[in-house]
């Protein structure tokens, strides 16, 4: 695991596949997702703090696989947007996406990943919902991944959590393996009319500042 520091309060844990982000407040940390089911022993090697919450932007495995192990040995609350709830928590399926042609090659690249232990959900969240961190860490609902999916936005130090629903690997863009392309495509515009200066996302490498621009140009390229 690698750690960025994006910010003074930000910093991300850089897994194999995908990432996890701390924020630091002067009274604890929130983690936003959790990397995959071996992961656990990593992140509480960067906690610097009192964990206080886990926000999960969505289901999949690569982003839940070690909530359960960190809620349970921190007593961290566990946030989730409702229709995500039912899978996190082990009673539901989630979908699978719909991949696009060029995904299928990228999909079989991937290694297979252990699989998410079902985990509690303390809160479930909507659409607009504010949580304490961050000066007020907006709820911002981007489906088009998954059902479900959430970015997280604070606007107060400009910060945006993209979850999956945008990707930085090599170029901003709209993120891959959605359920449902032109949701997430309405999802990425939602975004980019946000005021944000630093953006960190599920998958590639973090913008510190001018986030803005690269997320108005990959709406701008989506289709």
């Amino acid at each position: 695991m690698d750690v960025i520091e994006v910010l003074p309060r930000l910093r991300m844990l850089r897994f194999p596949v995908g990432a996890a982000y701390l924020w630091r407040d002067d009274d604890g940390l929130t983690l936003i997702d959790t990397g995959t089911a071996d992961c656990a022993a990593k992140i509480e090697e960067a906690l610097d703090g009192e964990l206080r919450r886990i926000v999960l932007t969505h289901w999949h495995e690569d982003h839940t696989g070690s909530a359960a192990e960190l809620a349970a040995r921190h007593g961290a609350e566990v946030v989730a947007h409702r229709l995500e709830a039912p899978v996190i928590r082990g009673e539901a399926v989630g979908v699978p996406p719909v991949l696009e042609e060029f995904e299928v090659p990228i999909r079989a690249a991937l290694p297979p990943l252990p699989p998410a232990p079902p985990c509690r959900v303390d809160r479930e969240v909507e659409d607009g919902d504010v949580l304490g961190f961050g000066g007020g860490a907006v709820v911002v609902a981007v489906p088009g991944h998954t059902d479900g999916s959430i970015a997280l936005h604070l606007p107060g130090p400009g910060v945006l959590f993209t979850g999956d629903a945008v990707a930085n690997v090599g170029r901003t863009m709209l993120g891959v393996f959605n359920t449902d392309r032109a949701r997430a495509v309405d999802s990425l515009h939602r975004l980019a009319e946000l005021e944000v200066d630093t953006a960190v996302f599920g998958h590639g490498d973090p913008i510190s500042h001018g986030a803005a621009a690269a997320l108005q140009g990959a709406a701008a390229s989506a289709a």
